[in-house]
C-alpha cells in the first residue's frame, strides 16, 4: 500500500521507505519461526513449500537488499511493487494449504 501511495505521490518516499523497513526483519522472523514449527511438528510437505520463501528472504538479507533505499525508491518501484505482490501471493497460497491441512487432519482424527 505504501508503494502505490508513493506512486500516486500521496506520501514521502522518506515515510514509505521507513514504513516498510519497519515490517521487513518481523516478516523475516515470523517467516523463520513457521518454517521452523512445521519441522518440529513434522509437517515435511509445509516446510518443504515455505523452504524457498524462507532461503530467498535469508538470501536477501544475506546480500543486505532487504530494505529499501530512500534515494533509490523511485527508481526501483515497479520491481518493488511486482516482488511483494509475489511475496503476497506466495503467502497467500501458503494460508490456503495450511487451512486444507488443518481441516483434512481434523476430518482424519474425527474418522477414528
Amino acid at each position: 500500500m505504501c508503494l502505490a501511495d508513493l506512486e500516486f505521490d500521496y506520501i514521502n518516499p522518506y515515510d514509505s521507505s521507513s514504513r516498510i523497513n519497519s515490517v521487513v526483519l518481523p516478516e523475516f522472523v515470523v517467516q523463520g519461526i513457521l518454517c521452523l514449527f512445521y519441522l518440529l511438528t513434522g509437517h515435511w510437505i509445509m516446510a518443504l513449500i515455505s523452504a524457498p520463501y524462507l532461503y530467498y528472504n535469508v538470501r536477501l538479507y544475506a546480500q543486505r537488499q532487504h530494505l529499501v533505499d530512500v534515494t533509490e525508491i523511485f527508481n526501483l518501484l515497479h520491481r518493488e511493487k511486482k516482488r511483494r505482490l509475489f511475496k503476497l501471493a506466495y503467502l497467500v497460497v501458503l494460508l490456503f494449504f495450511d487451512i486444507f491441512w488443518m481441516i483434512w487432519s481434523a476430518i482424519e482424527d474425527d474418522d477414528d
